[in-house]
């Protein structure tokens, strides 16, 4: 409690996002009295440590094991959304899936459009005006659609970038990204229900 102006008034204490999930498996492996000495912040710093390296080196192995791209820069803030905000709209399986395969058919219906198919990375070839006609295309697209069929996930305009800038491109290597969203969701659901969080399976209701 704090005092302003002679009157007492209680400071509100507001939990924070995702603390549900580490607490939850906290009590799942009977850690709560462990976990009770330290403060909610510290224990969801730990938590998305360890749960983050985990659920990512699973993919980045099976990337290794594969030689294919199991593991991509848009998989991070998935993850994020996944464990610390798991019941808003945007973390759902549902607009998860929807966001990341819109950002696909969009970056690379992009490439089409602007005959880039072929074309090396900006890595390596730099930024001329059709490679910015493809990722200003692909990322419009992909927002504007995801508005249109109420699937927001904001990873997915990472994802679109990733194949219209050349990063990935191959058409098998696109459904290689898909399943890895597919494997992370799936990771996503069962460690939120192990936590006891109501985690949808494919969208929240209401």
């Amino acid at each position: 409690m704090s005092e302003v102006s002679g009157q007492r008034t209680e400071r509100r204490i507001v939990p924070l996002p995702g603390a549900q999930v580490a607490m939850g498996l906290a009590g799942r492996l009977r850690l709560t009295r462990l976990l009770g000495r330290f403060d909610e912040r510290l224990v969801m710093t730990a938590f998305m440590l360890v749960n983050g390296f985990v659920t990512i080196a699973i993919l980045a192995i099976l990337a290794m094991l594969t030689r294919t791209p199991f593991v991509f820069p848009s998989l991070g803030p998935t993850a994020f959304l996944f464990f610390f905000t798991p019941t808003l709209p945007t973390a759902s399986p549902r607009n998860t899936i929807y966001g990341h395969a819109l950002g696909i058919a969009c970056g690379y219906g992009a490439l089409l459009a602007c005959g880039l198919t072929h074309a090396p990375p900006v890595i390596l070839a730099g930024v001329d005006f059709a490679r910015v006609l493809a990722a200003a295309l692909s990322l419009s697209l992909t927002g504007a659609l995801m508005i249109l069929l109420k699937a927001p996930h904001p990873p997915a305009g990472a994802t679109t970038l990733i194949i219209s800038l050349g990063i990935v491109t191959r058409p098998f290597y696109l459904l290689i990204i898909e399943l890895a969203v597919a494997l992370l969701t799936a990771q996503a659901y069962a460690i939120n229900r192990l936590a006891g969080v109501d985690y949808p399976l494919w969208a929240k209701k209401g």
